[in-house]
C-alpha cells in the first residue's frame, strides 16, 4: 500500500482547441504515463462507494474541509490489476492511499461478501471493511473515461487530460470488458497535480488564457445525473 503526502490538485475545463494545443506541447517537456496503450491514452474505470445517505456526495457538494471516498479502479478494461483506493481531502490538500487486491477479492466484494476484506491484512482493506459496517458504505456507481497523462519528476508533477467521461449504474458489470454506460460530461478536464511547487517550464506548457479553476468531481457528476 502506498501512502503519499498531501498534494495540490488544480482542475480546469478546457475546449477541444486547448486540448489539441496541450497534447502537442506536453510530450516535449513531460513523459507520457506508463499506462498508455492507445497513443498516450488509456481508459480508467472506477467503482465508488457511498452510504445510504450519500455521505461522500453531500460532503463534496457542500465543500466539507475533510472528506474521503473509497473506490475500486482498473485500467484499460483489464481486471488482472485492480486497486482499492481511498482519496481524502483536508485543508485544500489531497491524499491518496491504495492497495492492489486480487481479482477473486474484487469478485466476492461485488457479490456482497465483505468479509473477504479481512483476508490478507491490508490496512486499507480493513478500514473499508470497518466502514462498510459502521457507515453502511456500499458500491454506488461506475465512472469510466479516457485519460492522457504526463509526468515531470521535479515537483512530482502529473498532468492529465480526461475526456469521454461516462457512467454506469450496474455495479455487477464493473469487471466486464464491455459495459453499458452513458455520457455524463462532454467537456475535457485538465488536471495538474503536484507536491510543493510547479516548475516554471511545466507552468509555461500548461498555461492557457481565460481558463478558470473548477472543483469538478466525476463521481459527483455521475451521481447527480
Amino acid at each position: 500500500m502506498r501512502n503519499t503526502g498531501g498534494r495540490h490538485e488544480i482542475k480546469h475545463f478546457i475546449n477541444y482547441f486547448d486540448f489539441v494545443q496541450l497534447r502537442s506541447r506536453l510530450p516535449h517537456v513531460l513523459k507520457p504515463d506508463r499506462n498508455a496503450v492507445d497513443g498516450n491514452a488509456y481508459r480508467v474505470r472506477s467503482l465508488y462507494f457511498d452510504n445510504y445517505n450519500d455521505k461522500a456526495l453531500r460532503e463534496k457538494i457542500d465543500g466539507v474541509d475533510y472528506r474521503e471516498k473509497f473506490r475500486l479502479r482498473l485500467y484499460n478494461n483489464d481486471p488482472s490489476f485492480i486497486k482499492l483506493e481511498k482519496k481524502s481531502k483536508k485543508s485544500g490538500l489531497c491524499f491518496k492511499q491504495s492497495a492492489v487486491i486480487p481479482l477473486e477479492f474484487c469478485e466476492r466484494l461485488l457479490d456482497g461478501e465483505y468479509d473477504v476484506l479481512k483476508q490478507g491484512g491490508h490496512p486499507l482493506a480493513l478500514e473499508l471493511y470497518t466502514k462498510l459496517n459502521s457507515q453502511l458504505l456500499r458500491p454506488k456507481n461506475i465512472v469510466d473515461y479516457k485519460r492522457e497523462a504526463y509526468v515531470f519528476q521535479a515537483g512530482n508533477v502529473r498532468v492529465t487530460l480526461d475526456y469521454d467521461i461516462r457512467a454506469g449504474t450496474d455495479i455487477k458489470t464493473f469487471l466486464k470488458r464491455d459495459i453499458i454506460t452513458f455520457p455524463i460530461h462532454r467537456k475535457i478536464v485538465l488536471e495538474v497535480k503536484y507536491d510543493r511547487f510547479i516548475p516554471e517550464i511545466v507552468r509555461g506548457v500548461v498555461a492557457l488564457s481565460n481558463r478558470q479553476q473548477t472543483a469538478f468531481s466525476k463521481y459527483a457528476a455521475a451521481r447527480i445525473i
